[in-house]
């Protein structure tokens, strides 16, 4: 039996349908299940997708993080089951203190803050590179140290922020689990989109099962989605892309745990 997923649905997440079709195709049973409908999700893995939940309201992610979705996701998540969050998804989860996991739950101890310079939403395709050894997560275990992944970041709050002694219990803690960097692989200052403390685009908790991602690498799942690029071929177009690697690694997590 397919291990079951429910893609909880906020009010303005707009990137659901692009995520269950990723899940599917890695062999889960992926459902869409509004978060008014919490009480009946019941679920080997739950995903929280991107878009703008309750309009980005105070902060992004801010609102859905105290919604009785997180409710479930949270007695999820510390239930061992595994959790990922993409983009808004990534901020609901920093919100409510799942990640990077060093405090009490909903007790956020670090932010996705607007973006410098300016504040201003930014889309641009780039590579998330793999910071840590399969064996840290079993929602890494798929994929080997500096592993790449293409994705597309589209945030206009996706900045890490902490105060210093917290990047320093993230990155002592292993708390980081992707990093921007180029097609080279190179992590320079200029792959960083938005200015983000460490290069993080990715955290993990301390236990290894909920992962926050803030580009969207189920938009760079199909050839279809760049067909323009070297390489690509109209023949090819319904072929899984780079990104699906993502959701093939989390999928493994499922036998992992």
């Amino acid at each position: 039996m397919k291990p079951k997923v429910v893609v909880f649905v906020f009010p303005g997440s707009n990137s659901e349908d692009e995520t269950k079709r990723a899940l599917d195709a890695v062999g889960l049973d992926a459902r869409l299940v509004h978060s008014d409908d919490a009480e009946h999700a019941t679920a080997d893995g739950y995903v929280l997708p991107g878009g703008f939940a309750y309009e980005d309201r105070i902060r992004a992610g801010a609102v859905a993080a105290h919604d009785r979705a997180l409710d479930v996701v949270i007695d999820a998540a510390e239930g061992g089951k595994p959790v990922l969050g993409i983009c808004n998804g990534a901020q609901i989860l920093i919100e409510s203190g799942l990640v990077p996991g060093t405090g009490p739950i909903r007790r956020p101890t670090a932010a996705f803050a607007p973006n410098v310079p300016g504040g201003r939403f930014r889309c641009v395709h780039t590579y998330l590179r793999t910071m840590q050894p399969p064996e840290r997560s079993p929602l890494l275990r798929g994929l080997g140290e500096g592993t790449l992944v293409p994705a597309w970041a589209a945030h206009g709050e996706g900045r890490l922020s902490a105060s210093l002694e917290e990047l320093e219990r993230i990155r002592e803690g292993r708390h980081i689990a992707f990093v921007y960097a180029t097609s080279d692989g190179e992590t320079t200052e200029g792959a960083i989109p938005n200015g983000s403390a460490l290069g993080v685009a990715g955290l993990i908790n301390k236990k290894g099962n909920v992962l926050a991602v803030m580009p969207h690498p189920e938009r760079d799942a199909w050839t279809f989605m760049h067909l323009g690029a070297p390489g690509a071929s109209r023949s090819d177009a319904l072929a899984p892309s780079g990104g699906i690697a993502l959701f093939e690694s989390f999928a493994r997590a499922f036998s992992a745990l």
